[in-house]
């Protein structure tokens, strides 16, 4: 049980260098960014990913009973596998809030994290949990971090700061829980809080395989001759269906070709030739984690997330590629992410809006506007069914701020 792959998608939200990478390492003892940048700067840059499995010790008592360890660090007697959860390290700085949007399209919950020694909330507090509630990400457990660095009354406050923040919003009524992440301090309680609050979503197995792509690699090293070269590999999650080894796959909108002047989108096709789950070899995968797809496309194409954004899944059986959209739109009160509260204007004609739909982050150019509608013309298109729901946000001080959300109709 223990080496299959995740059941369900944790996300970590929340302001940056509030600790969500910490705690990540602290729940699964992976440091999820990764990246030569993210650790020379120290902060996250792209979607961090890591697994890890809950256990629960027969003999002690709750929360101490909770662990991610084979053997109970209280009693040494051998826990009992619960289940296995892929961890979402969503970056919290405003200059990567597409990346945050296009990874809360794969949470099926998610941690919000609040810095105890600071006040709450900080801008992309406010703004990530507006995110997760335009997403429609309902189930959340929020962590007061840092507890070392504060007073007991610095932390009463932070925490009466955090319930005035919440009062209203998806995250009224979600438990508050007192944590040092780097200390490792209370970590059983936030697993209990885990296990209770965000369960595994019901999936229907017989639905058409629909995988969001996250990440698309070039895995072979440079100069590898040419009978060793093996396919560019997708990352990302199965959000409905089963993929297997040997499946056909269609991946929209696919790749950008220019012919005589002209810019059109062709889908790719290709096979399975692999499925990985945390480096676990499997046969099929369903919706939980991470999964790594190997294929037999050209590694070109898959290089340095070229193919972030497209939806891949069997041949016919995809959403349609849109090149527009028309939306119904749903606009905030204020802008969020900003430490001063604006007013959010409405939509304007010939106004470029960022749009981010499932994983795919583009920019729109509206042609027409109308109080509850827009109709925008997308500069790169995406793969999406009636209903979707889209993120935009508007240029405003030189960043792209979150305004609302729209859906296609």
């Amino acid at each position: 049980m223990e080496e299959k792959q995740p059941e369900c998608n944790i996300g970590l939200t929340g302001h940056v260098d509030h600790g969500k990478t910490t705690l990540v390492a602290a729940l699964s003892g992976v440091w999820a960014a990764r990246h030569s940048e993210e650790l020379r700067r120290g902060i996250t840059i792209r979607l961090g990913y890591a697994d890890t499995n809950f256990r629960k010790c027969p003999n002690c008592p709750p929360p101490e009973c909770y662990t991610t360890e084979a053997t109970c660090p209280h009693c040494g007697s051998p826990t009992q596998f619960l289940r296995r959860v892929s961890f979402v390290d969503a970056p919290g700085h405003e200059s990567l809030m597409a990346t945050m949007l296009s990874g809360a399209a794969l949470m099926d919950g998610a941690i919000l994290m609040i810095a105890a020694n600071e006040p709450c909330p900080q801008p992309q507090t406010r703004e990530h949990l507006v995110a997760l509630q335009i997403i429609g990400v309902k189930n959340i457990v929020i962590v007061q971090n840092k507890i070392d660095l504060v007073t007991r009354e610095q932390a009463i406050e932070n925490y009466n700061q955090i319930l005035e923040f919440i009062k209203g919003t998806i995250a009224e009524g979600a438990p508050i829980i007192p944590v040092s992440a780097l200390h490792k301090a209370n970590v059983d309680v936030v697993i209990q809080a885990l296990e209770e609050h965000i369960p595994t979503p019901s999936r229907d197995p017989s639905k058409p395989a629909r995988m969001f792509i996250a990440r698309s690699f070039d895995i072979n090293k440079p100069g590898t001759p040419p009978e060793k070269l093996q396919g560019g590999v997708l990352g990302g999650s199965i959000i409905q269906g089963v993929l297997r080894v040997g499946d056909e796959l269609e991946i929209r909108p696919g790749i950008r070709v220019e012919k005589g002047g002209r810019v059109s989108f062709e889908p790719l096709y290709t096979t399975i030739v692999s499925l990985k789950s945390g480096g676990i070899p499997l046969k099929e995968a369903h919706p939980g984690g991470l999964i790594g797809v190997g294929t037999y496309l050209d590694p070109a194409l898959a290089k340095a997330d070229n193919l972030v954004g497209n939806v891949a899944g069997k041949p016919g059986t995809l959403p349609p590629v849109r090149s527009e959209l028309h939306i119904d739109v749903h606009l905030l009160e204020y802008v969020v992410g900003m430490r001063e509260l604006k007013k959010v204007e409405h939509i304007k004609p010939r106004e470029n809006l960022m749009l981010v739909v499932g994983s795919a982050v583009t920019v729109g150019a509206v042609t027409a506007a109308y109080k509850d509608e827009a109709h925008i013309v997308l500069r790169r298109p995406v793969c999406a069914e009636d209903e979707a729901r889209v993120a935009i946000s508007r240029l405003i001080a030189g960043r792209w701020r979150l305004i609302g959300y729209g859906v296609i109709k």
